[in-house]
């Protein structure tokens, strides 16, 4: 008989890709366990073939008797069911996700299939942050960082941490705006282009690869969308508690191999990129380094193993950051984080009503309003018809002006249907990226706030003997440390904000102004056709 698996999780086939839908808890015999991969070809009850992930099944003998003992652990890894590991994720009692392997390796069709692992505040669900991004995996890691007082280390362990052994620091200086990053003499640009289709396990995976080349040595590294998304966890494990560190594009499970959602990925991978470049402590990380500068395989493995085992990493950050100026007292620190959260807070108000009003206006630019262009031309034209019909000498040159004024409004329903491609969308794309910032700061400031109430604690730590004047001392300069980056980032933030909507402002109004003046020639061109009496 041959060797039989138990389904632990629900897999659906995506068509094209030779895989088989299975449902947790069904029962499936195991034709190849050599395809690689990850994966195992099997066959269910109805005689259908196809890949199954590995991790999703349980093999077991035949002849086990159908037992709990008889199911081998061979696909799942499963994990300690409770607390927080030392690089911050919270176990739960499901398994991995199948789509990562022990070592950091995935499956070839993880791109759009299995969780990413950490997740962008644009879909949080309530204060937890976690998406509702669907996939396949049935387990979910969650960030320390974003968390940092619920759960793992209270704020005493980065209010009196001693700063990491051969870490390089994060310098603070004092500019005209206030505090601001020190940034590189040389700035940061990358270029996504040349998406191409690739395939593994001859043909039976599929995925695209895109050709990122960094501006320092325009020499492209080749990565595909996991790739991506690797880089984000890692960003977000590191800098999460420090800078916001928007969500990527979101995955896509059917239609990812059409040429419209290749464009549209391609740019909003490059906008993200674009503005990670533009960070001056991101851009010079280890971690985005690697990603961008790798010479090949071996390289790129050991670096991803040696940032995924980085200690320095969420609230841990704040002790690597060295101001210039001088120590701030709480109240100040009180006073910062208060004034950034009501901005914050009142410029995702504007960014999601201008979203909200421009999605309107997009769908009305590409519905009801040609359609009522449309129907204008159409009844000038069906009046000119009738006209005609009387037979009247002389009135022809009437009825073909009405025939060109009504072909002339059909014209202008093609331009407006055509125009929020050109300049809405640029807008709307500008929005949706300030979104996702802004939806990281209120956790941001929220590690500044629970410091602060800390701080206020201090005296009371004294007196208790919980720490001595000394750690009191030192939790008054890392909180004022914590108020330093907390300016530079906003300053950051408000200098991008400046250039970004200046820019995308002008593009749209540039792009109004030339849609109107097409509107108004092909009016002009309408009257000239009547003459006059």
């Amino acid at each position: 008989m041959a060797l039989q698996a138990l389904v632990l999780y629900d897999f659906t086939a995506e068509p094209g890709n030779n895989e088989l839908s299975v449902r947790a808890g069904d029962t499936v015999a195991v034709i190849d366990q050599s395809v690689g991969g990850g994966w195992i070809e099997a066959q269910n009850s109805s005689g259908h073939t196809g890949l199954v992930p590995e991790g999703y099944l349980q093999i077991g003998n035949a002849g086990g008797g159908g037992g709990g003992d008889s199911w081998s652990g061979g696909g799942a890894y499963v994990s300690n069911t409770e607390g927080w590991d030392s690089r911050g994720h919270q176990h739960n009692q499901q398994a991995t996700p199948p789509g990562e392997d022990n070592d950091g390796e995935w499956d070839d069709d993880w791109d759009d299939q299995s969780l990413g692992g950490y997740y962008g505040n644009e879909q949080a669900e309530g204060e937890g942050g976690v998406s509702g991004r669907s996939a396949h995996g049935p387990s979910v890691k969650i960030s320390l960082n974003k968390f940092p007082f619920s759960k793992g280390p209270s704020p005493e362990v980065f209010l009196l941490a001693k700063p990491p052994a051969n870490s390089s620091r994060l310098p603070i200086y004092t500019g005209e705006v206030g505090p601001v990053w020190l940034y590189p003499t040389s700035p940061l640009d990358c270029v996504i282009a040349d998406p191409k289709k690739e395939s593994k396990l001859y043909g039976l995976k599929s995925f695209i690869e895109y050709q990122v080349t960094p501006s320092t040595t325009n020499r492209p590294v080749n990565h595909r969308y996991k790739h991506f998304d690797w880089l984000y966890e890692r960003l977000l494990e590191k800098f999460g508690s420090l800078l916001p560190i928007p969500s990527l594009p979101d995955k896509q499970v059917t239609g990812r191999f059409e040429e419209d959602f290749i464009r549209m990925r391609m740019e909003r991978l490059q906008a993200w990129m674009t503005r990670m470049c533009r960070h001056p402590v991101v851009s010079q990380s280890d971690v985005f380094q690697l990603f961008l500068t790798y010479k090949d395989e071996k390289e790129w493995k050991s670096g991803k193993r040696k940032t995924e085992k980085d200690e320095t990493v969420g609230p841990m950050m704040f002790s690597l950051v060295e101001p210039e100026a001088a120590e701030l007292d709480a109240a100040q620190v009180e006073q910062r984080c208060e004034q950034y959260s009501r901005f914050t807070k009142s410029m995702d108000d504007g960014v999601r009503e201008l979203l909200n009003v421009g999605h309107t206006h997009w769908k009305r630019c590409t519905g009801p309003l040609p359609k009522e262009y449309e129907r204008i031309g159409r009844a000038f034209r069906n009046l000119s018809t009738v006209f005609s019909s009387s037979k009247y000498p002389g009135e022809e040159t009437l009825t073909d002006a009405l025939t060109a004024a009504g072909k002339t409004y059909e014209e202008i329903a093609l331009i407006v249907a055509q125009q929020p491609q050109k300049d809405l969308y640029f807008l709307l794309e500008t929005n949706s990226e300030y979104k996702g910032l802004l939806g990281c700061f209120p956790e941001i400031i929220a590690v500044h706030k629970a410091a602060v109430e800390k701080v206020k604690e201090a005296d009371r730590l004294v007196s208790a003997g919980k720490i001595s004047s000394s750690d009191k001392r030192s939790m008054n300069q890392r909180s004022s440390c914590m108020s330093y980056s907390l300016q530079a980032e906003m300053n950051h933030f408000h200098s991008n904000r400046i250039y970004d909507y200046n820019r995308v402002m002008q593009l749209y109004l540039e792009q109004q102004v030339t849609f109107y003046q097409q509107i108004a020639d092909k009016l002009r061109g309408a009257l000239s056709q009547f003459t006059t009496l």
